[in-house]
Parts: C-alpha cells; sequence; structure tokens
C-alpha cells in the first residue's frame, strides 16, 4: 500500500507540471515608470529527478547476551557444542561458554540501487541565486547477504579448562532494506543577476535536514546449529525435524534525523526549464533489522547498520514558473 501511494507521486507531478507549463503566468514583479516591468526573480520550483545510489555502513552486532555452552572429548580432542553432544555431554569435560553478542559481523553494509525523487519549491525574490526545495528521495531495495553473519574467535569461560580459545561462526542472513526520506534543502546557484542564463551551465551547492524511513527485511537461518539451542530463539521460528529453529520473515521500520549535502550542474533550455545533472550524498544515523515472532508482537534487535552514507547520482529536469 506504501508503495503504490509513492507511485502516485508522479502521475500527480506531471499533471501539475504540464498544468502550469500551459498556464499563461507573469513572473511575479511590478510595474515602473512607463510601463516598464520590473521582474523580482522568483520562481515555483517542480523538479523530478532518477539514477543510481551506492550506499556503505558499518554492521555492528545487536544481538545482546546469548550463550552457548560447549564440551571437550579428551579423547579426540575436539570441543562441540552442548547440541551436538546432546544427551551425552556428561561424558565428556566442561569447556565453557561461548557469548555471540561478542562475536563481529564478518562483512559491512555496502549496495548498489536505483534512487528517484521529486520536489517542491520556491526562489527567493531579489535573490533567485537561492532555492528552498521540500523534496522525496526514495532509495530502492538494497541487499545485506552474509553466511556466517558472525565470525570471530572467542575465549570459552566458566568451564573446567581455561584458555581455551574457538574459532565460532553463527547465523547466515539473507536482508535488504528500503529508505525514503523528505527533506527541507536549501540550494545556491551560481550566477550573477536576477536572470538565470540561458544554455549556460551554472554549478550549486545545496544543504538540508530530512527524516529518513528505512524498511528493512531480515531472512536469518540457523547454519551452524548454535542458535537453536537457545530457549528464546524459539519464540521467532519453528524447529523443524531436526531441531534447527526455522526462523520467521522478519519486517522492521527505523526512522532517522538524515543530512542531506548536495552539488550539480543545471543547465537552461528555455527560461522555464532546465536540465540538471547532480549528486546527493546522505547519511543515516542506524537502521536496525530485528527478528520478529509469528505475530509481531515481539522482537528482538539482531545487528544494524551504523553511520550509513548514500550518494545518489541523477539526471533530472527543473521546471521554473
Amino acid at each position: 500500500m506504501m508503495k503504490c501511494r509513492k507511485l502516485l507521486l508522479l502521475p500527480f507531478l506531471s499533471c501539475l507540471v504540464a498544468t502550469l507549463a500551459h498556464a499563461n503566468w507573469e513572473y511575479p514583479g511590478y510595474y515602473v515608470g512607463d510601463g516598464a516591468y520590473t521582474d523580482d526573480g522568483s520562481r515555483f520550483v517542480v523538479s523530478l529527478r532518477g539514477g543510481a545510489s551506492v550506499s556503505a555502513a558499518t554492521i555492528k552486532n545487536q544481538v545482546g547476551s546469548l550463550t552457548s555452552e560447549y564440551y571437550y572429548d579428551p579423547d579426540s580432542g575436539v570441543i562441540m557444542s552442548a547440541g551436538y553432544c546432546g544427551e551425552n555431554c556428561d561424558q565428556y569435560t566442561y569447556a565453557g561458554i561461548a557469548d555471540l553478542s561478542a562475536l563481529p559481523p564478518r562483512t559491512d553494509f555496502s549496495a548498489l540501487s536505483f534512487a528517484a525523487g521529486a520536489s517542491l519549491g520556491w526562489t527567493i525574490p531579489n535573490k533567485p541565486q537561492w532555492r528552498l526545495e521540500l523534496g522525496w528521495d526514495h532509495i530502492s531495495e538494497s541487499e545485506y547477504n552474509s553466511s556466517p553473519l558472525y565470525e570471530g574467535d572467542l575465549e570459552l569461560t566458566g568451564g573446567d579448562i581455561d584458555g581455551i580459545v574457538l574459532h565460532l561462526t553463527s547465523g547466515g542472513v539473507q536482508s535488504s532494506v528500503t529508505t525514503d526520506i523528505i527533506s527541507i534543502m536549501a540550494f545556491y546557484d551560481f550566477y550573477d543577476g536576477l536572470q538565470k542564463p540561458l544554455r549556460t551551465v551554472i554549478p550549486y551547492v545545496g544543504f538540508g535536514i530530512g527524516y529518513a524511513d528505512s524498511k528493512t527485511v531480515l531472512n536469518l537461518a540457523d547454519l551452524y546449529g548454535d542458535l537453536s539451542e537457545s530457549v528464546d530463539m524459539g519464540n521467532f521460528g519453528e524447529k523443524d525435524d531436526y531441531g534447527v529453529v526455522q526462523f520467521y520473515r522478519s519486517e522492521t521500520s527505523s526512522a532517522n534525523i538524515a543530512g542531506v549535502l548536495a552539488l550539480g550542474l543545471s543547465y537552461g533550455i528555455t527560461e522555464s526549464m532546465y536540465f540538471d545533472l547532480g549528486a546527493r550524498l546522505m547519511y543515516i544515523p542506524k537502521i536496525k533489522w530485528k527478528l520478529t515472532n509469528v505475530d509481531n508482537t515481539r522482537n528482538r534487535d539482531w545487528f544494524s547498520a551504523e553511520n550509513m552514507f548514500l550518494a545518489n547520482i541523477m539526471l533530472g529536469i527543473r521546471f521554473e514558473f
């Protein structure tokens, strides 16, 4: 439903642009002596854009405390999890516990996806180099897949043997994120006078702040058997015939304040139509992926993407009436 509402914006803006283009508007201004007309440079602005988005972030472990027990077989020298030895664990030496929350992620987040946006705004009277715009940017689905999700060396604690260090792996994920950003932007076009020059490249810069809504999807798999040992993990999936938890597909929303910087070039083909090639750098502090139960009444943080940067390179068209 949310996607349909966003798609409805495009035909609405197209109709708005067409209506404005056919309107017989006179630029804001005032008449002086002998009927001469002075234009103050203010304009109503509508823009549409599309292109590519490159994103990068640091993946952080958000599991919280989740421990697994391990046992040592002195005959073979093998260390095994409690899930592996099952009811026969009493035959082996207790090696200790490892906390999954201490394992680092195997890879960080990086993705390439499609980006699109639209804006409405106004150029300031008598200072038309300045544009104020209310904009919407959509960054389409970006995937984060990792197998294992967590991997590293951990020292076991609380066991009958000291100093045991294990190389542990845990879980595998197929996940995605889709982001929408509503922003308020200020742009400055580098040219002199009240009228933008035609058929001339005009550089610009911009800055602003916005609201970012990120939708994440998490498909977690217990590839190594350690997660199914936890009683709590049973709340977020169902055990199969082998006792391995098959986790539910989980969806989460993250809301953030986003910072936006922009720079680009515009080229006027008429007094009211400009081609625009621009880049927008967006910063989002934190996006979360969570496990949820079957009816979404319970959740548990699993990992997050922190300090996410999105660089959008987009080609668009801007109308100034």
